[in-house]
């Protein structure tokens, strides 16, 4: 939210005093054009590496188990970190520390954790990021040697709902209680 930054946040709330209202309009519409960017560039990704892959006899139709998933999963990666971001920016108020926040906290923790702990995969798991991974990765049956304390794929769907929901309800909290 640049608007903190810029002072345009007080023209929002002259204009939209009812606060507990602007932030989840905002969160609509931020949701909506990130999907709408989230679909396109995860299909013209899918269509340009299927290209690339099936001049290699590698390619994988779209048909194929866990292309679906992946596709959506890639598609909601966009507006669950840009609502996250959002949130994050209306409880931090300044932009500059707002994108490092957002950076670290979805780019940059995850590594941080393993999953060779259960502790540790624990706090990974719960990573948007890391659902990510999970919902995109189509592992079949391999040996359990490599699959030490994997996430679940409804637990990464939770993740993806979860980290956006809370978000924003922070944020309303915080646009409702603070002072502009």
């Amino acid at each position: 939210m640049s608007e903190y930054g810029s002072g345009l946040i007080r023209t929002t709330m002259v204009a939209v005093p009812a606060r507990q209202v602007v932030v989840p309009a905002k969160a609509v519409v931020l949701a909506a054009v990130w999907t709408a960017v989230g679909t396109v560039i995860s299909q013209a990704a899918f269509l340009v590496s299927q290209a690339v892959l099936d001049g290699r006899h590698a390619g994988v139709p779209l048909t194929h188990p866990g292309v679906a998933r992946a596709l959506v999963a890639s598609a909601l990666l966009a507006p669950a970190c840009a609502l996250v971001g959002m949130g994050l920016g209306a409880l931090i108020r300044h932009t500059a520390g707002s994108v490092a926040a957002t950076l670290f906290t979805l780019v940059m923790l995850p590594p941080l954790f393993s999953t060779s702990r259960q502790w540790s995969a624990a706090v990974k798991h719960v990573m948007v990021v890391s659902a990510w991974k999970r919902l995109v990765q189509n592992w079949g049956d391999l040996p359990d040697i490599n699959r030490v304390h994997d996430a679940t794929v409804p637990g990464s769907w939770a993740v993806y709902a979860v980290w956006p929901l809370v978000a924003v309800a922070l944020a309303v909290v915080v646009v409702r209680r603070r002072d502009v």
